[in-house]
């Protein structure tokens, strides 16, 4: 049963149009400008504090930008990769620093988040490319495949998925496990969720089509670097797949959590009553936030072996 708290919460960022005086939520379409978008990214991110216990280092990863989000007394060794959100156009290490300093103090790892190239000024194969850059460079620095979790919410969901199936096919050495929050899975986004649920979600109508058409470029959509969904599995490490029943990705997260499945890794499907979209990054706003994320923390201090 839903909690009173994430229904109020929730039906607040549903309803935000109101705030700026329109009668319809927005919907997302020619007239859309990625500028002005990021802009607001910026601006709502502004808003986020810090949680207490953590520092921050900024981070030189082969000409990326980059930042290490610390907590006090962090796992020796081990480290998270954290690949941020913002639908393939926004995001970077100021939006996303205070939703990373969350992962890190519950995992009690020492967290890399990373400004990765976004479309559309840079499609596929560039965001996944600086992925693989940033893994790697964690690896020259001496971290062992085997003490490194990756993990992501939103396009960083998608990008999580698919730089464990680049991986593989490059043959570098996989992490221990992976999380992906909310991915989309197949990029032509023809998933029926994305029509059953487009009054339930929290995202604006019409933005995946929108923004990861950005990403494809003149790409094949089907390729299975840009929709992990039509990747092999087969051998890659223990993953978790957080989401909610209320998002237009549910059916591309349950499809690709099955074929995981069915490959043989050991995949954890959390799917969590009308949740939306990314949700897990609202904690501790509501019960089923916070709970999600002390779950997926939990996951990867198991699979990390953290006390």
């Amino acid at each position: 049963m839903q909690r009173i708290r994430s229904r109020i919460i929730i039906g607040l960022i549903k309803n935000r149009h109101l705030f700026k005086m329109k009668l319809k939520p927005e919907v997302i379409d020619d007239s859309f400008s990625v500028a002005n978008f990021r802009k607001e990214v910026a601006r709502a991110s502004s808003k986020f504090k810090m949680p207490k216990g953590v520092t921050t280092k900024k981070q030189n990863v082969n000409a990326m930008a980059a930042e290490w989000i610390i907590p006090a007394n962090p796992t020796e060794g081990k480290v998270l990769l954290y690949i941020h959100g913002g639908g393939f156009i926004s995001g970077s290490c100021r939006t996303h620093r205070a939703i990373v300093a969350k992962f890190a103090l519950g995992c009690r790892l020492k967290a890399l988040v990373f400004d990765y190239r976004l479309a559309p000024e840079h499609p596929f194969p560039a965001g996944l490319d600086d992925c693989v850059a940033a893994y790697r460079w964690l690896l020259e620095e001496g971290y062992r495949s085997d003490d490194i979790v990756v993990g992501g919410e939103s396009a960083g969901g998608t990008l999580t998925l698919s730089l464990l199936l680049a991986l593989k096919e490059k043959k570098i050495p996989l992490p221990k496990a992976a999380f992906s929050i909310s991915p989309v899975t197949d990029l032509r986004c023809q998933a029926a969720s994305f029509e059953y649920n487009a009054k339930n979600d929290i995202a604006p109508i019409n933005a995946s089509a929108v923004w990861t058409s950005y990403y494809v470029g003149r790409n094949d959509p089907v390729s299975p670097l840009l929709s992990p969904l039509m990747g092999d599995y087969k051998g890659l490490p223990p993953l978790h797949i957080c989401v909610g029943t209320h998002e237009i990705h549910y059916d591309d997260c349950a499809d690709v959590a099955a074929k995981a499945k069915a490959h043989g890794v050991d995949v954890t499907f959390s799917q969590w009553l009308k949740m939306v979209h990314a949700f897990p990054v609202l904690s501790p706003l509501f019960p089923e936030a916070k709970m999600a994320m002390r779950e997926i923390c939990g996951f990867v201090k198991k699979q990390l072996n953290i006390q």
